[in-house]
């Protein structure tokens, strides 16, 4: 964010920014209306762009009967509200109206009511294939999410020989209604570190545009073949360590409609993956190879580098050699910002860049400097807006990382990070886990030099410390100066905010929603969902329906549908929706890349927050 100027408007501090507006999207109310036994709840978004102390009056219509107010006053707490009236029927839908200095605004769209706890829609299944990771964005520009799903088959991790499926994507309206289809084809390999989609509006036009890594034989939605469909770069000898990988043939990046699938323009992937064993370096164990491992390793995110519209940042690289490539879509053309390389070098990589093996499975974007441009954070280093690398810290590569506000005493955000350490790096003694200020990059506390961490969390789950609580690694929780303050919760992977305080929950792998309990110091389950998700956990949480918090997209266990969970646990605490924060909005952008990370807003969200600043953004759509 920009540097504020402060001004008191009723109860809220409203945050001015003094710099240009970022675009974002229009959204409509998103009303949720979820049967929870004889009760109904509803819950609906308030805009960042409206007044704080707006007021709503939720309306309820029965088969063909005039709409009945149901509350007495208008609404000024949470966005949410239980209807107790009963008697349910499938006609019945639900709708809010703002209002503002006693007036009514329009009405919301109207609503049914999800009689099973949970909205549902079908989706088309390719045979062989299962549902993977997921995104969303208001593709046709109709202020309403549509869905992109990601759907996989025998998905091979970088260090395993073998052939896969091709990489489809397809986009959903949430009534099951499949939009397009894209078909990556066999020339791109499927895993979670090969195929990174970039889901945005991506030229502030008001519908958003799909972005990602193509090759000769990809097929768009409308059935155009990109490239030369006849070729086939996979390696097909079964007895060599590059077997299944593709090592040979052009590389493409793509812009596809939203709306239809088609392929808008494709260029030359940026940078290509020559030399294959010029990817090593001093992250991971510090090896390199020649069999397609390193070379492959591949990150997106999109980023308001100028700070008013955003731009696709597309890289390669972790464990050594990193190469970030920025392209702005404008007037239905890629043109490249910059390209930042942190270069080729080869063991013992005495020469090696301060910037090479600073990469890790997951990325942020936010404005660390808080000059209104965003900044990619990469794990262990951050790149400035314009290409330049702003620091590293020389922790190395690591699989989790977390942006975010998390101490709201000290200025700025800051950085929690877990690394590897293991083979011939552990001579490096790094920090098993480290918490830092994200402008500067200075260590503000570290543990366990020289251990392996292969997972850690950050968030507020403990009300009694201010701030975020840190796990992974020796030592359990950790409060703000990296003390122990007892037992760590089994879970590391996911963070939810679930129930009615200001406190974040858990999410295990296989779905079930816990809550910690600080004083017999374990987790306690509070909600279970029933569905599958992506490898490594749901196919997407997020701020996607109804209020502030946020909601878990699975499949259904026979595959055939998408379940979207969201919570009926009443609260009065009243924030904006989190998808109009713009470092929010970007994360679940990017939350698809790799190992998928919760996403974190700009402030700190969490036990006895102020009001959160109003972000400085113009509405743009329809």
């Amino acid at each position: 964010m920009c540097r504020p100027s402060i001004a008191v408007l009723s109860f809220i501090f409203l945050q001015q920014a003094v710099c240009a507006q970022r675009l974002m999207e229009k959204l409509d109310r998103g009303v949720v209306a979820v049967q929870n036994g004889d009760e109904v709840f509803i819950g609906w978004r308030l805009f960042a762009t409206e007044p704080p102390t707006t007021g709503f009056n939720v309306y309820r219509a029965d088969d063909d009967g005039e709409p009945r107010l149901l509350n007495d006053q208008p609404l000024t707490a949470g966005t949410n509200f239980v209807d107790t009236s009963g008697d349910v029927t499938d006609a019945t839908t639900y709708f809010v109206r703002p209002v503002l200095d006693g007036q009514e605004g329009e009405p919301s769209d109207r609503r049914g009511v999800d009689r099973n706890g949970y909205l549902e829609f079908p989706i088309q299944p390719v045979d062989g294939y299962r549902a993977g990771d997921a995104s969303v964005a208001d593709l046709d520009g109709d202020g309403d999410y549509e869905l992109v799903l990601h759907q996989i088959n025998n998905p091979k991790d970088n260090s395993h020989a073998g052939l896969t499926g091709s990489p489809i994507l397809d986009a959903y309206e949430f009534d099951g209604t499949l939009i397009w289809r894209i078909d990556l084809g066999r020339n791109i390999r499927e895993g979670e570190h090969y195929t990174q989609f970039m889901v945005y509006d991506l030229d502030g036009d008001g519908s958003a545009e799909v972005a990602c890594k193509t090759a000769d034989g990809t097929v768009d939605g409308r059935g155009t073949v990109i490239g030369d469909a006849t070729k086939d770069y996979r390696v097909r000898d079964s007895g060599s360590r590059s077997f299944g990988r593709v090592l040979d043939g052009p590389e493409f990046l793509t812009v596809f409609s939203g709306r239809t699938g088609e392929a808008l323009q494709t260029v030359d992937y940026i940078p290509g993956r020559d030399p294959i064993d010029g990817w090593g370096g001093i992250g991971g164990n510090g090896g390199n190879d020649s069999y397609g491992n390193r070379c492959d390793r591949f990150l997106a995110c999109v980023a308001y580098l100028d700070g008013v519209r955003p731009s696709l940042v597309m890289c390669r690289g972790v464990y050594g050699r990193t190469v970030m490539a920025a392209w702005d879509w404008r007037d239905g053309e890629l043109r490249q910002r910059w390209v930042f390389d942190s270069g080729i070098s080869y063991p013992p990589y005495k020469d090696a860049s301060k910037f090479s093996g600073m990469g890790g499975h997951s990325l942020s974007v936010a404005d660390v400097d808080a000059d209104g441009r965003d900044e990619i954070v990469y794990q262990a280093m951050v790149v400035d807006d314009d290409g330049e690398g702003l620091y590293s810290t020389g922790l190395r590569h690591g699989d989790a990382m977390h942006v975010s506000d998390m101490y709201p005493d000290r200025p700025g955000l800051e950085v929690f990070t877990v690394q590897e350490n293991e083979d011939d790096t552990t001579r490096f003694q790094t920090p098993g886990a480290a918490m830092r200020d994200a402008e500067t990059g200075e260590i503000l506390w570290s543990h366990s030099p020289g251990t392996d961490v292969g997972s850690g969390l950050a968030a507020d789950i403990d009300p009694r410390h201010r701030g975020f609580e840190a796990w992974g690694g020796p030592g359990g929780l950790r409060d703000s100066q990296g003390e122990s303050i007892g037992r760590a919760p089994r879970s590391s992977g996911y963070a939810i905010w679930w129930d009615g305080d200001l406190l974040r929950e858990l999410v295990g792998r296989r779905g079930q929603v816990t809550k910690w309990d600080w004083e017999a110091e374990q987790e306690v389950p509070i909600f279970a969902v029933e569905g599958r998700g992506a490898p490594r956990g749901p196919n997407l949480i997020g701020d996607i329906l109804g209020d502030w918090r946020e909601e878990i997209v699975v499949a259904s266990p026979d595959g055939k549908s998408l379940r979207i969970y969201t919570t009926t646990i009443p609260t009065d605490h009243r924030l904006y929706t989190l998808m109009q924060d713009p470092q929010y909005r970007l994360s679940i952008t990017w939350q698809n890349v790799v190992y998928n990370k919760p996403p974190h807003t700009s402030f700190f969200l969490g036990h006895g927050m102020s009001a959160p600043p109003v972000p400085d953004i113009r509405i743009v759509g329809p």
